[in-house]
């Protein structure tokens, strides 16, 4: 990692942007590492929406590769950049939140990408026309299909039960403000706490869209395709027994998953 701390964008040039009544700026905080390789791609579908007010908000953790010289070539483009050491993702999630100035927020993180140019257009939209909304999932590709629908009943035994965080997930920065930081105590699973504590702890109020506005894509081999099944599985438990979870559920749970992992490792062998 790369010791200096470095940092640019167009608020070190006293340029910021602003919320209005016909035009709410969104907030998109990009969290990245040594990732030369799909971050253009990643800027780049940001660049091309028809919503323009929006701020765009860059956390490096101190990237050795190129990755530094390709948000130095956006520069123009992007509100505020720092590259320094961290505690991980979610810290850099947390840095990415205490900056960003928007009546909206999402995250896309630097491997992937927006689907089309109309995704900002669909959160404002849906923000816009329910009042009394807090967050909501959007329609994500991954490699193996379409990740769409929100089923907040599922949470109490599944972490299954939303789009993705990175492109489909999008908020009021008045609600994440209600829900909180990322608990950094949780280095693989932060995002499933934040979720828990959002849906079942605060009570807060969030939609699915219809899978005919597809959000985002979803690289294969990101942050969490690279984490050990027992590193995951340990935090999912941990967040469930932190959350004061009906014991014998959890136990039922640990059951569950336990016997899927084993028959999916038995079946790779076969």
């Amino acid at each position: 990692m790369n010791d200096k701390v470095l940092k640019g964008g167009l608020r070190l040039k006293n340029i910021f942007k602003s919320n209005s009544s016909s035009k709410p700026l969104v907030s998109i905080i990009t969290v990245v590492l040594n990732n030369e390789k799909f971050l253009q791609e990643c800027l780049d579908s940001l660049h091309i929406q028809k919503y323009k007010n929006y701020e765009h908000i860059i956390i490096d953790g101190g990237s050795t590769d190129n990755t530094i010289e390709i948000i130095r070539k956006n520069e123009n483009k992007i509100d505020y950049w720092i590259s320094e050491n961290d505690s991980g993702i979610y810290d850099a999630f947390n840095k990415g939140m205490d900056l960003a100035n928007g009546d909206y927020l999402g995250f896309l993180n630097s491997d992937d990408i927006y689907y089309s140019e109309n995704t900002l257009d669909y959160v404002v939209d849906t923000f816009e026309k329910n009042l009394d909304l807090d967050f909501l999932y959007g329609p994500v590709k991954k490699h193996w299909g379409l990740l769409h629908g929100y089923q907040p009943w599922k949470i109490h035994f599944t972490w299954g039960f939303y789009t993705s965080h990175s492109t489909g997930f999008f908020i009021k920065n008045s609600s994440a403000k209600i829900v909180g930081k990322y608990n950094l105590k949780y280095k693989y699973s932060s995002d499933y706490d934040y979720f828990f504590r959002m849906i079942v702890k605060k009570k807060l109020k969030g939609i699915g869209l219809s899978k005919d506005k597809i959000f985002g894509v979803f690289r294969r081999g990101g942050f969490s395709s690279n984490v050990k099944f027992l590193d995951h599985f340990k935090e999912e438990i941990m967040i469930r027994i932190d959350n004061k979870q009906n014991k014998i559920l959890i136990f039922l749970i640990i059951i569950y998953k336990s016997l899927r992992h084993f028959k999916k490792i038995i079946k790779e062998k076969l």
